[in-house]
């Protein structure tokens, strides 16, 4: 896996993904990174269910100006970590060992782009991270909600505040975006 474009670019991310993670590919991270374009810059983003932190570490590459990432395996945080201090990134970013739903529970903060990327047969978490970001104050009003999951899975048009506005798929992933009503 290799970062993609910005301060980072062409850099190689160290490390297998544990059992259970499957990241992103770097074609899909591509297209998700061209689609939000400069929105990146500047930006609070979070990475749920970071896995690796390919997403996350791309984000901070273009520029965001905050990234938390959130992932409740041992392994999978320890690996972002590595990467983060492999690239000598020292600030910018939070870390966070937990259960996704229980850190959209505690976090206060609101995010201009949240990225989730829930194992695909875990719908509950697809619905705990939809519900959450659609009926609290997570997302700022023109914040954005992405969503990756498998193709063969439907995700509802709308839930509470916000609804979805894209679809793309490519390969046996899909792209759900999510807007403020």
């Amino acid at each position: 896996m290799r970062i993609i474009a910005g301060q980072f670019r062409s850099r190689r991310l160290k490390g297998t993904p544990p059992p259970g993670i499957r990241p992103t590919s770097d074609k899909l991270r591509e297209t998700l990174f061209n689609i939000l374009g400069p929105s990146v810059h500047g930006a609070t983003f979070l990475d749920g269910c970071a896995g690796m932190g390919a997403i996350g570490i791309e984000a901070i590459s273009r520029g965001a100006a905050e990234v938390y990432f959130v992932d409740q395996s041992r392994k999978a945080t320890r690996i972002i970590r590595e990467n983060l201090e492999a690239l000598e990134i020292k600030d910018g970013f939070k870390l966070l060992e937990m259960d996704l739903s229980k850190a959209l529970d505690t976090l206060s903060k609101q995010f201009d782009i949240a990225f989730i990327d829930p194992p695909y047969e875990r719908e509950d978490l697809y619905m705990a991270a939809l519900e959450r970001l659609g009926t609290r104050d997570l997302l700022s009003p023109e914040g954005v909600l992405i969503i990756e999951h498998s193709k063969r899975s439907t995700l509802p048009e709308s839930v509470g505040r916000i609804h979805q506005v894209r679809s793309l798929v490519q390969g046996d992933a899909a792209l759900a975006f999510y807007r403020a009503k």
